[in-house]
């Protein structure tokens, strides 16, 4: 029997002579990974993982073999890799450029799926770290991509058909150029038929690698480009020569600001935080692996991008030769095509086909539950289903009614609709479609399916939960509340100059105004640093309750205007980006990689942006004092004295604050560390980690700058005494002001400048108690997202199809008096439904007057000064106007 594999790492690794953290250092696998491995606690044993730590522990070939056995016999490795096929790190044997064997996991043998040889353009092998991300990456992405295909049941019972034929001329490159000959040569016939099936090898027979899928709404585009990632990572290519299908959803790229290369570069950092790691050269992974041509780039959703950014998108797309797959909807991409005056170059071009009635006959009467064709019941019932009698009528009927139904259940995701609400529910006749008075036309069945979909969906139980994720989605049971909370998510996806997708748990308080943002905040830093100073004057200060209580509110407010007003000026000067996600950890000792160029760099942009809020922060505190020696003493605030004492502090409290805010954040660069290799970015795992991240910011931010204000305060105090005169600032004022500071301090930061504060206070605070989002929006999305009513895409949730995002969308504005419902726009001239987008006009931009909740208005900030740190006195620890402690 094998041993198992954290006996046997650990036992390498005694002998090794190692310590856990120096095989981390060596690795870059956290500690708390090799803990859990070697304690048998890890429930995903990861091969690239394995073969790194095999790597940091120098092991020859026998013992690589051994790991590999030990491995095979884990129960986590037979649930997650050997059901999910060979992974893409052991599919071709030893790694090239690698000498020693690579841990592989032996599963049982089985027959291999058909796989098509690689006929996309070739490339130089890549070897090293490069390689080694390739692989980690194409081991996420299957395992991402096969559970998102099992989240939407394209198996259940088995997948809808989805076939394509060659598109038109006008849409496709000459064959010349697809097949990159040269001049003279004549073209060869490249059959592009095909089906579902056989979508990677019609992809493989492009000379060029470059693909343009067509079709319109709900044809099945999005399911197609799964599956074509999916077994284009079964070629059997070999790793160092075969390129990762990565899905990109292109409707967020604005060309016009953004190269593609930097653009794909971001949604990898985005997706795969791991791959933020330095590459050769200095470059993080994920730039390695684009400039390596590493990646194959799916972008999906063409025609989801605004309508004036689709020309400068195809022309940007023109100007690479690299392999892509591109899909969108014919009517948008033939207009971009009119437009730029050319296709795709160099792209084949294949454009998606209608169901057929035998599709809908094969496949609908399969979703539902067998019920007896008559009354008798027995051994003699023949069984049927609810389908059979409007299936029949398809086939015979002639009517109105009839055409419409038919034209409709053309789609997949128009069946899947229609399977959800009939063959789903019990207490549903699908007969009731074929209503011609109810339903006249072909939108108003659309709509109907459409409108049916969320209230089906959530009439089901709640659906489990996995392990460590939110709590379950059973208070989310009712379908009106739902309802009206995805309504709001789809609205708030609205802008006045482009739609948006993505739906980020970092961007959820985007649909307040920015003043009710900074409202929000100001509020919620001022709350901090109200307490910290309570509390902290509780413990260390002999004041009266009074005078106590009157200081904190004081000191609270000044704060709290004080990080608004830095808020605010980062997030009009477009910083919006510095309030994303970290993609990186905390670890309490300087990583070695800390030291190069590139963190001095940041060392110093860290150094000046404390020092710029140390010295608003110390303003704001400096007047805060005056005010409450003026409450506390009833002297003006127009005396020579008071104004003098003011300046003195504001002087004497800026540089205290900013040399030591600005040496604490630069040197927390060097105790950063990008996120383990074995860390996939998620919604959930997002945002867990995040949480985690800026926990340890709140205990290294609060340590440090208790540290730096109280000791450094008392020797900046010690040298302007030489100056200035006598100036009030003991042991007991240092400890007070730095104590405060420290807590208060770093609570307000980890609130206003990261994402995870922002989550807290704008989405599980502010907005719950408006009545606008749920109150655990984080277990909301995840629970709608197990019910198939959103979709993930990396660490983010999309709605299941664009025109339910814009049903629901439609259907918030119509029930609130400040929307103007938008209108439907005419069916296509074949019959079709019209894609149900939105107006040109689109009501509401997040702004006050169009019902996006506008709070705060009369709240602190609006129109009030914005300074203030919230460095807490005792009454007048600095002074220079004779005022005694």
């Amino acid at each position: 029997m094998a041993e198992d594999v954290g006996a046997l790492l650990r036992r390498l690794r005694e002998r090794a002579g190692l310590t856990q953290e120096q095989v981390a250092e060596r690795s870059g696998v956290s500690v708390r990974t090799i803990r859990r491995l070697e304690n048998d606690r890890s429930t995903n044993h990861r091969v690239a993982t394995l073969n790194l730590l095999a790597d940091a522990l120098g092991l020859e070939e026998g013992d690589r073999l051994l790991l590999a056995a030990a491995l095979a016999g884990s129960p986590a490795v037979a649930a997650t890799e050997t059901a999910a096929g060979h992974d893409a790190g052991t599919r071709s044997g030893p790694r090239p450029g690698r000498e020693p064997t690579q841990v592989q996991a032996q599963a049982p043998a089985a027959a291999p799926p058909d796989r098509v040889p690689d006929r996309t353009p070739d490339r130089l092998p890549v070897h090293g770290r490069p390689a080694e991300a390739a692989e980690e990456l194409a081991v996420e992405v299957r395992r991402r991509w096969r559970r998102e295909e099992a989240q939407r049941r394209v198996h259940d019972p088995f997948p809808l058909p989805v076939r394509w034929t060659p598109a038109p001329a006008a849409l496709t490159d000459r064959a010349e150029n697809i097949q990159r000959l040269g001049p003279g040569e004549p073209p060869r016939a490249v059959d592009l038929d095909g089906d579902l099936r056989s979508l990677a090898e019609v992809y493989l027979r492009i000379p060029s690698g470059r693909l343009v899928v067509l079709g319109r709404a709900g044809s099945g585009k999005s399911v197609l480009t799964i599956r074509l990632v999916l077994d284009l990572l079964e070629s059997r290519a070999p790793a160092a020569q075969r390129r990762v299908p990565v899905v990109f959803s292109v409707g967020s790229w604005d060309p016009t600001t953004t190269a593609l290369r930097d653009w794909l570069v971001g949604r990898l950092l985005r997706d795969h935080p791991h791959l933020a790691r330095r590459g050769p050269g200095g470059a993080t992974l994920a730039a390695a692996l684009v400039d390596g041509d590493l990646v194959l780039p799916v972008l999906d959703g063409f025609d989801e991008m605004g309508e004036g950014l689709r020309r400068d998108a195809l022309d940007a797309l023109n100007a690479t030769a690299a392999p892509l797959v591109l899909t969108s909807r014919r009517d948008e991409y033939a207009e971009a095509v009119r437009a730029a005056h050319a296709p795709l170059v160099w792209a084949g071009c294949i454009e998606l086909s209608d169901l057929t009635p035998e599709d809908l006959a094969d496949y609908l009467p399969r979703t539902a539950r067998a019920v007896p064709s008559s009354a008798r019941t027995g051994d003699d019932a023949v069984p049927g289903s609810a389908w059979d009698a409007v299936l029949a009528e398809l086939r015979t009927g002639t009517g109105p009614a009839h055409r419409n139904l038919a034209a409709v259940l053309t789609t997949p995701l128009m069946v899947v609709l229609a399977r959800t609400l009939y063959s789903e529910s019990g207490d549903r006749d699908p007969a009731e479609l074929l209503d011609g008075e109810r339903f006249p036309s072909v939108r108003s069945l659309s709509e109907h399916l459409l409108a049916g979909f969320v209230p089906a969906v959530y009439r089901r139980r709640a659906p489990e939960r996995d392990a460590g994720g939110p709590p379950s989605g059973a208070r989310y049971a009712d379908a009106v509340r739902a309802e009206r909370w995805l309504g709001r998510l789809a609205h708030h996806l609205v802008r006045t100059d482009r739609e948006r997708h993505d739906l980020a748990w970092w961007q959820l308080g985007h649909e307040l105004s920015r003043t009710a943002r900074t409202v929000a905040l100001v509020l919620a830093t001022a709350v901090v640093v109200a307490l910290a100073d309570w509390s902290v004057g509780l413990l260390l200060v002999p004041l009266p309750a009074g005078e106590l209580l009157l200081q904190g509110a004081l000191m609270g407010p000044a704060a709290g205007l004080g990080f608004g007003a830095v808020y605010a000026m980062v997030d009009r000067s477009g910083g919006a980006a510095a309030f994303e996600p970290t993609r990186f950890r905390l670890t309490l000792r300087a990583s070695r990689a800390g030291l190069g160029r590139r963190s001095l760099r940041t060392f110093l942009a860290r150094l000046g942006q404390g020092l710029i809020g140390g010295t608003v922060m110390g303003i704001g505190c400096a007047c805060a004092l005056t005010l409450q020696r003026a409450l506390a003493t009833g002297a003006p605030l127009a005396h020579p004295d008071v104004v003098s004492g003011t300046l003195i502090n504001m002087l004497v409290f800026v540089l205290i604050f900013g040399p030591a805010a600005g040496l604490v954040f630069g040197l927390m660069a060097a105790l950063e560390a990008p996120v383990d290799v074995s860390t996939a970015a998620t919604p959930v795992s997002l945002l867990a980690s995040n949480r985690a991240t800026a926990g340890r910011q709140f205990l290294v931010l609060s340590v440090a700058l208790t540290l730096a204000i109280a000791f450094g305060g008392y020797l900046v105090v010690a040298a302007l005494r030489t100056v200035m005169g006598p100036l009030n600032w003991g042991v007991q004022d240092s400890l007070f002001i730095g104590t405060v500071c420290g807590l208060g301090g770093a609570a307000a930061y980890v609130l206003a400048f990261t994402a995870w504060g922002q989550w807290i206070v704008l989405a599980r605070v502010w907005l719950p108690l408006a009545g606008k989002l749920p109150a655990d929006p984080a277990a909301f999305l995840d629970d709608a997202y197990r019910r198939g009513v959103l979709r993930q895409t990396g660490a983010v949730y999309q709605f299941r199809h664009e025109r339910l995002q814009h049903h629901l969308g439609r259907a918030f504005r119509g029930a609130h008096r400040d929307f103007a419902p938008a209108a439907f726009g005419p069916d296509s001239p074949d019959g079709h439904p019209g894609d149900g987008r939105p107006g040109d006009r689109l009501p509401g931009d997040g702004g006050p007057g169009d019902g996006s909740p506008v709070v705060g208005d009369g709240g602190p900030g609006d129109g009030g000064p914005v300074v203030g740190d919230g460095g807490p006195g005792d009454g007048g620890p600095v002074v220079g106007d004779g005022a005694s402690g």
